[in-house]
């Protein structure tokens, strides 16, 4: 049974560390957690207003007891002169007065004779130092065992008949100041309580801000990116704000790219795909044709395919870039033989026209490319005839025409075609990729013509600088001036 006890002593010790040990980390959690920003401000405006109702009004305090003490000391001053006056008749011939004047409020009189015997009133015996003062002809003024002591001489003849000494506790004069002091704490207690309730408003207006910014900010952490802020009318909060919209408009607006080019370049991609199997199905159905001129067919579509998705590869990475001028002739003429002997399977032809002495077109080879890939495409797969290529420059730009004599696209063809994820057969598959990636590289594709169809690619073109040269200076021939005699 002992040993059962400890096992259960042991697991309540065991706990009740534990518990303390929980309890010291959720102390330090506390301890390490930020200060709320509505908080800090309240704090800070009332310590500011604390610490500026302290610095006007203690000094203020103590200059009231100053106040208070010099004043009780002029009313002792004069009540003790009233007094001397009063009594220096009776002094002088001898005589001990009876009367004395009225008194103000805690004022104590006495009244001494030449000898410093006390004649009259309240006051200490023997008499003190003070009074000595007095009858020498010196009135003095003096705080002593707690009380304000005023002392005035009797002025008689030739030396003073007498004395008076007034006095008054220090502590009366602390007393009438108890009521000041109670109105002004409490004069300083309504400003610190509105100074908070300002503050809380203040604070107010300025956090909230800014915790719906926190959670603005979370939001566009967590995907949306539609998420927009609202004006604080706090020039810092809103630039934060606006700053914040803006990012999110960025990012719905990439995002939103992204995904049409990723779907749109799927597309793209099908076409050397289709190519390649259906070589490669040509070939498997007959038995007589040539392998070896099939695998290398096979193998030019996917050369041609890997091609593809690294242009496109590199035009999603490299979306705002300029790249190096391309030479829109030499990339034509590049297409030129594949197209060609595509197009002469199906008894079509293909011409192509380039103006001469163009300039480099101020785009990517990669782009420009695509795009023709894509009208190529589209006039081999949905056109008719003839495919016609024409290079020709169209003011500062080049523009590329592709045309064939087909039945033409429909009113618009560059909308995306809502059959083109089950692979029916539309005209236009890939023309709205076409479209961002030249409007992407500062270009155009428009459709010239709708029957029979013309697509025109405009360009940038990389003019050359042209260099202009100062005309040389002539120096004017000096003016003859004719030479008096």
């Amino acid at each position: 049974m002992r040993r059962v006890d400890r096992r259960k002593v042991d697991r309540r010790g065991v706990d009740r560390r534990r518990v303390d040990r929980s309890g010291a980390d959720g102390r330090r959690a506390d301890r390490g957690r930020p200060e709320p920003v509505r908080r800090r401000l309240v704090g800070l405006t009332v310590a500011t207003a604390a610490i500026a109702v302290g610095l006007f009004g203690i000094p203020l305090a103590v200059g009231l007891v100053q106040y208070s003490l010099e004043d009780q000391e002029s009313v002792l001053q004069r009540t003790a002169s009233l007094t001397a006056r009063s009594v220096q008749s009776e002094l002088a011939r001898g005589d001990a007065p009876t009367v004395l004047p009225d008194l103000p409020t805690g004022v104590v009189l006495a009244v001494y004779d030449g000898d410093g015997d006390l004649v009259l009133g309240d006051g200490p015996e023997p008499a003190g130092d003070e009074i000595g003062r007095a009858l020498a002809g010196r009135g003095s003024h003096a705080t002593i065992d707690g009380d304000i002591v005023v002392t005035v001489p009797v002025t008689g003849r030739h030396d003073p008949d007498g004395a008076v000494r007034a006095a008054m506790p220090v502590s009366a004069v602390y007393a009438g100041l108890v009521p000041i002091w109670l109105g002004m704490a409490g004069l300083a207690g309504a400003v610190l309580v509105t100074v908070w309730l300002l503050a809380r408003r203040q604070a107010r207006r300025l956090a909230t801000p800014l915790e719906d910014l926190a959670g603005a900010a979370r939001r566009l952490g967590e995907g949306d990116f539609s998420v927009r802020t609202g004006r604080a009318g706090v020039a810092e909060i809103d630039q934060v704000g606006g700053a914040l919209d803006s990012t999110a408009e960025r990012l719905d607006a990439l995002l939103a790219r992204e995904r049409a080019f990723s779907q749109d370049a799927s597309h793209q991609l099908r076409t050397p795909l289709t190519g390649l199997r259906l070589r490669l199905e040509a070939a498997l159905d007959r038995p007589d044709a040539d392998l070896k001129a099939a695998l290398v067919a096979g193998i030019a579509e996917a050369d041609r395919l890997e091609r593809t998705i690294d242009e496109l590869l590199q035009l999603a990475r490299e979306r705002t870039g300029r790249g190096e001028p391309t030479d829109v002739d030499a990339l034509v003429r590049e297409l030129e033989p594949a197209r060609a002997e595509r197009l002469a399977v199906s008894g079509r032809g293909l011409v192509v026209d380039v103006a001469p002495q163009l300039p480099p077109a101020a785009a990517s080879a990669a782009a420009i490319r695509q795009v023709l890939g894509v009208l190529l495409d589209n006039a081999e797969v949905h056109g008719a005839g003839t495919v016609r290529i024409v290079v020709r420059e169209s003011g500062e730009a080049l523009a590329v025409d592709v045309a064939d004599q087909g039945a033409g696209p429909g009113p618009d063809p560059f909308a995306a075609p809502p059959e083109r994820a089950t692979g029916g057969g539309v005209h236009g598959i890939g023309l709205p990729l076409a479209r961002r990636l030249a409007e992407a590289e500062g270009g155009r594709l428009v459709l010239g013509r709708s029957v029979p169809p013309v697509f025109t690619l405009f360009v940038p073109a990389a003019w050359p600088e042209t260099v202009v040269e100062p005309a040389p200076v002539v120096p004017e021939p000096a003016e003859e001036v004719p030479l008096g005699r």
